[in-house]
């Protein structure tokens, strides 16, 4: 039996994932009619929105095949290096990670040292991202978010400050952001989410490992 909470990753998915060219690619999608003839007569664009699952008549068909196709190919190293020019202009920018996480952190109750530790990263390497010698990738920081269980307008805060933001067209981000948004953080519905979908990328230290 499906568990709720997946059926409704599922809807939200369908809603906002937007991809046009992988959703199109599924065998049975129908591609609708973006072009059409307004009252005035000139020809119209549609919202691309009327492209995702969600307006398929066999949605949830469409997206068991997109999801049997799946595989997760959002690997990236915890961290990367910044150059000079970076480096100097953290020395001036409010607005870095090393600087913006830790009132992040405050506002679950959380200290650096405890965020880091639930976390699949080495202590060297996460020491140095929190003093602003190396950049957090964008796995790093939504392994952060879940793991932290910060509010979702700290995890856009975290994300632009390292030059990111969440995307409709990307797999990952569409799950991680609905985790956050309906609050599901226990490990095991969390870790259920992530599966549905291939997500194995994000650093995230489990019990057992």
């Amino acid at each position: 039996m499906e568990h709720e909470f997946i059926r409704a990753l599922d809807e939200y998915f369908c809603a906002h994932y937007s991809d046009y060219v992988r959703l199109s690619a599924i065998d049975g999608y129908v591609m609708p009619d973006v072009l059409y003839v307004a009252e005035d007569g000139n020809i119209a664009r549609r919202d691309s929105a009327c492209m995702r699952l969600d307006r398929q008549k066999d949605a949830a068909q469409l997206l068991a095949r997109f999801k049997a196709g799946l595989a997760d190919t959002s690997f990236t190293f915890s961290f990367s290096f910044p150059t000079l020019r970076d480096k100097w202009r953290d020395l001036r920018d409010k607005n870095t990670f090393a600087k913006t996480l830790p009132t992040v952190l405050a506002h679950v109750s959380e200290t650096v040292e405890g965020a880091g530790a639930l976390l699949d990263v080495e202590p060297r390497f996460w020491q140095k991202m929190v003093k602003g010698k190396l950049y957090p990738e964008k796995n790093t920081v939504l392994a952060l978010a879940l793991t932290c269980r910060l509010q979702v307008s700290d995890v856009k805060l975290l994300l632009a400050v390292c030059g990111f933001e969440f995307r409709d067209d990307d797999v990952r981000d569409v799950v991680v952001r609905y985790l956050l948004e309906q609050q599901i953080y226990n490990p095991t519905m969390r870790d259920m989410c992530l599966a549905e979908y291939k997500i194995d990328c994000l650093p995230i230290r489990r019990e057992n490992a």
